[in-house]
């Protein structure tokens, strides 16, 4: 019995997590009901996306929108619309029966929108993503954490910053529920763009991974239908990190290493959720929209967009500039190749290996030179690795190969609609 109703776990003793550690599905139901008011603060009154594991952690996870229609009666659900003009009836947790039943499916992660039931069109949080490439440091992570701090109070704003449960941190700013998302979004790219201009030497505001360095700043995790894991989520990773509110005062020295399903718990026992007054003051996006004004003024275009969304009014070429025919101003086109892709990162990241034992430019990569998309397909995510070979002599380049492995999910339905296409057009 949970909260007064009874909940069914189904395969309680089947691992969720058998590599490094082991965890069961019960176990993961009990650490969620540990921390269930902390939880509970990230996702109640939204809508959320069910991101299912239901093979366990180390196989691939899904995406369910829709509410599965053998829900309890008790269980309430909203109707969204997205950028496409389709429509899903989410589910809402509002409690920790609710909580526990979508653990039960499967839901290692919790996946909240930004937006409460009574208003879905106006979010109510806006959502800071400090997402490092490969090889960048944490200790430079958390240095661009305390400027986005730095630049929130600035702005007369509040930022409650949490660990990931992976590599990077976010921190959410509660706002007033009074701008749509496309204004949320602007406001985040200006906020991405300051912070880039106040630490250009490791924080990045440009979307494309080739022009990158050091930390990006993911403005896009507020375009609608995005969502990011909420507070005290569990992250499918091999010891079971955990996505962890902290105070600010902790952020120069937390290792995000030291937050797991093992540990949270006592540490949620002694201080509580350090996230709790989250709601009581949301603030005003006025300063940052003005911010995004003057950039607007000076000439900088709207920031890409997910590829998914339509194209904006103002928006910058949607193409990375290694592909790009032309442009305005020259720009140096990247070198790329493709390595890998595969719906198993493990085994698209051997496909890499064995890529830099048979090429000897490899020897001539800088850490930023290897690219590791997580693309999203149309349920699921899979990876892609690409080389940036900018930094290898153009006399030993290799050319492009069929990457190995080259297990593209979605090609074939991309194919299928280019035929579509191209059927209509003759």
């Amino acid at each position: 019995m949970v909260d007064g109703r009874e909940i069914r776990i189904t395969h309680p003793d089947k691992l969720y997590f058998s590599g490094q550690v082991k965890v069961s599905k019960l176990e993961l139901v009990r650490y969620y009901l540990s921390v269930a008011p902390g939880a509970l603060a990230g996702i109640a009154d939204r809508p959320v996306v069910l991101k299912r594991f239901v093979d366990g952690a180390e196989r691939e996870a899904f995406y369910q929108k829709r509410a599965p229609k053998d829900r309890p009666s008790w269980l309430r659900t909203v109707v969204l619309s997205f950028p496409s003009g389709r429509t899903a009836e989410e589910v809402v947790v509002d409690d920790a029966a609710g909580l526990a039943w979508i653990v039960n499916l499967g839901c290692i992660e919790l996946h909240p929108h930004p937006v409460r039931s009574r208003d879905l069109d106006h979010p109510d949080e806006l959502r800071v993503d400090l997402d490092p490439g490969p090889g960048v440091p944490w200790e430079h992570v958390r240095t661009v954490a305390l400027e986005v701090k730095a630049l929130l109070s600035d702005l007369g704003l509040h930022g409650w910053p949490k660990t990931s449960g992976s590599r990077g941190m976010h921190i959410n700013v509660r706002i007033q529920p009074a701008w749509t998302f496309a204004e949320v979004r602007r406001a985040a790219v200006a906020l991405s763009r300051a912070v880039e201009r106040r630490r250009p030497d490791i924080a990045s505001s440009k979307w494309w991974k080739e022009e990158r360095h050091g930390v990006f700043l993911d403005y896009n995790q507020n375009a609608k239908d995005r969502t990011t894991c909420s507070a005290y989520s569990v992250r499918p990773l091999p010891d079971a990190r955990v996505s962890t509110p902290l105070d600010w005062r902790e952020v120069p020295d937390c290792d995000p290493a030291g937050f797991t399903i093992f540990t949270v718990p006592k540490r949620f026992a002694i201080i509580g959720n350090p996230h709790a007054d989250m709601d009581r003051h949301p603030g005003s996006l006025e300063k940052l929209m003005e911010l995004a004004a003057k950039d607007e003024a000076e000439g900088l275009a709207d920031a890409p967009w997910p590829p998914h969304f339509r194209r904006a009014e103002g928006e910058a070429p949607r193409v990375a500039p290694s592909r790009a025919r032309s442009a305005p101003k020259p720009r140096a086109k990247m070198p790329l190749i493709t390595v890998a892709n595969s719906p198993d990162r493990d085994a698209a990241l051997a496909g890499l290996e064995r890529w830099k034992a048979k090429h000897p430019a490899a020897a001539f990569l800088a850490v930023d030179d290897v690219l590791v998309d997580s693309m999203r397909g149309r349920s699921s995510t899979w990876t892609r690795i690409r080389v940036n070979l900018r930094h290898v002599p153009e006399d030993i380049r290799p050319r492009q190969e069929t990457p190995d492995p080259d297990d593209d999910p979605t090609r074939q339905w991309r194919e299928l609609r280019a035929g579509r296409g191209s059927k209509k057009t003759t």
